[in-house]
């Protein structure tokens, strides 16, 4: 028995009780009798009074209140299965069926819902009952069907389990065409906007990252929230509007820009049925599906296992998704690329082993990349390192430094983000300077999730050893200056700020001229297009006097450090 049964006497207890022992015809949504007792209970307790009814037609469990507050088993839900019990309750005031019985119906996959108008006198009225519709039906605006409501006495006419198994049978066919036509993930994506200016720009950006994932994104929703709500941000109204959608296009996984918690990705779950992801862990899939090296994979595999560790305790559904034996590399569904379920399942003491582990081994990687860096600092090679935000063009402007059209040199060039996770250097030439080391950096992201920095901090600790910073910029997409301000942050608390930088305007050719213009007076960037080789010698000019400019302070220091050693002697 569930609900609040506080204040109840003994004699409306056992008759609570009672209604266990009753059962109806299966596939009937109830019976005269059942009705009768329901109406009479309610109108002396003056509450709702429900029960659960299974295909058998037997009562499993009895509820005093709304359908929305009503407790339901626990049940895994098939695609094509709907939860296999229905709804039957009295309504005190009379009326049809509301929108908390409606949206229990959508939400919990009922099989009906149905509800008994009080007369006066405690005598059961019309009764009002809806059943889902298949999603894609044409003709129905909503998610439901509701039935024409008929007397008390004729409550067991309808055939509801008729209606359940054809109804299954359709939501089955629908299924199995959609899933041949299917062969990416379908994804919703979900932006808070607090007041940002830039919150179209973010949700652009979450769209890139869905679409590097590989989701096709079905349905994209900026949220106006100026205060989040605590446990599902958005909150409940807004989580069903999202679980009809999901339902009509088929979706399958829910998207946040925002970082959850481990118990509002729950939360959200719980309310939504769906593959909860946020803007953190969707970041981690896509560097672990790009890992190539041995030093990125373990990289993405320390961030992961930071990431998920404060998340094991109580993950439920979250846990199981992530499978096994795929490697950092693997393919596989969103947010189930990388460690795999063994290592995310260890106890608390196993993780933290292996992440010392991880840090061990990135020490030695460190090392011997650190020999490389000793070992062109005596070859006394000027190195310039090139920066930016992820999918700039950084690799493409490498390729055309170095004329690296072709495999082994060439980088790989893709548009899509984080397409190359581990630095890349090439030798090059610049007039007047002679050969020159460019070096292609992991691309930058705003508010990059601080696993991944703390991973990466190794590999991003070697741009200070450049002598000069190529910081490009996608001059082509809206927010550009934004983009090269987060890049700046990251610059700046990596303590790389001040080093001497030349910036690159790439993609000028499909750049808005004024807009362009405006970005050139900003930064006093160089407007190039590194696919079709445009600009390129102006860039490389500008490059030669930033190396040279360095190198003259080199010999000034290294004179002064002559004259004051020659003081001392």
């Amino acid at each position: 028995m569930h609900g609040n049964t506080s204040g109840l006497r003994p004699a409306q207890l056992k008759t609570l009780g009672n209604l266990y022992r009753r059962r109806i015809e299966p596939g009937r949504v109830g019976s005269p009798e059942l009705a009768r007792n329901l109406a009479e209970l309610s109108h002396d307790l003056r509450r709702e009074v429900g029960v659960l009814i299974d295909r058998r037609g037997r009562v499993i469990s009895v509820s005093v209140a709304d359908a929305r507050a009503t407790e339901f088993p626990e049940v895994r839900l098939g695609e094509t299965r709907l939860a296999g019990f229905h709804l039957l309750h009295t309504h005190p005031r009379g009326g049809a069926l509301s929108k908390s019985d409606l949206s229990t119906l959508f939400l919990k996959r009922l099989d009906a819902v149905s509800a008994i108008e009080v007369r006066q006198e405690g005598q059961p009225g019309l009764v009002h009952t809806a059943h889902l519709t298949p999603p894609g039906t044409v003709g129905e605006e909503e998610d439901w069907r509701i039935l024409p409501p008929v007397p008390a006495f004729q409550i067991d006419e309808f055939d509801l389990g008729a209606q359940v198994s054809a109804l299954e049978e359709e939501i089955a066919r629908a299924a199995r065409t959609r899933e041949a036509k299917k062969d990416r993930e379908r994804a919703i994506l979900v932006q808070i906007d607090q007041g940002e200016f830039d919150a179209e720009e973010r949700l652009d950006e979450l769209s890139e990252l869905a679409r590097t994932a590989g989701a096709e994104v079905v349905h994209r929703e900026l949220v106006y929230r100026r205060h989040l709500k605590a446990g599902t941000l958005v909150g409940a109204g807004k989580l069903e509007e999202l679980t009809s959608k999901a339902y009509h296009l088929d979706a399958d996984l829910l998207i946040f820009g925002q970082e959850l918690g481990a118990a509002q990705a729950r939360e959200i779950e719980a309310a939504t049925g769906l593959k909860i992801i946020d803007r953190t862990q969707l970041i981690l899939d896509i560097f672990a599906l790009h890992a190539q090296g041995v030093e990125s994979r373990l990289q993405v595999e320390l961030a992961q296992l930071r990431y998920m560790k404060p998340r094991l305790l109580g993950a439920g559904a979250a846990l199981s998704r992530i499978g096994g034996g795929g490697g950092s590399a693997g393919g596989g569904a969103i947010g189930t690329r990388g460690p795999g379920e063994t290592k995310l399942e260890l106890d608390r003491r196993r993780i933290n082993d292996r992440l010392s582990l991880l840090e061990k081994q990135l020490e030695g990687v460190s090392q011997r990349r650190e020999e490389r860096r000793k070992q062109r600092a005596r070859n006394d090679v000027p190195v310039i390192s090139i920066v930016g935000y992820t999918n700039a063009g950084k690799s493409t402007l490498l390729n055309a430094f170095t004329h690296a059209a072709e495999e082994p040199r060439r980088v790989l060039a893709e548009n899509k983000l984080f397409a190359t996770l581990r630095p890349t250097s090439r030798q090059g030439y610049l007039e007047g300077i002679g050969p020159v080391v460019l070096t292609d950096t992991v691309g930058f992201i705003r508010d990059l999730p601080k696993d991944l920095t703390r991973a990466f901090r190794s590999t991003l600790e070697e741009i200070g050893d450049a002598d000069v910073l190529l910081h490009v910029v996608d001059a082509a997409s809206p927010g550009a200056d934004t983009r090269l301000d987060a890049v700046n942050r990251i610059l700046e608390e990596l303590g790389f700020r001040d080093l001497p930088t030349v910036v690159a305007l790439n993609k000028a050719d499909a750049a808005d001229p004024e807009a362009l213009t405006r970005e050139v007076e900003r930064t006093e960037g160089i407007p190039v297009s590194a696919l079709r080789n445009l600009g390129l010698s102006e860039l490389k000019d500008a490059l030669s006097d930033a190396v040279a400019q360095v190198q003259r302070q080199h010999l000034a220091a290294q004179e002064e450090a002559r004259l004051l050693a020659a003081q001392y002697r």
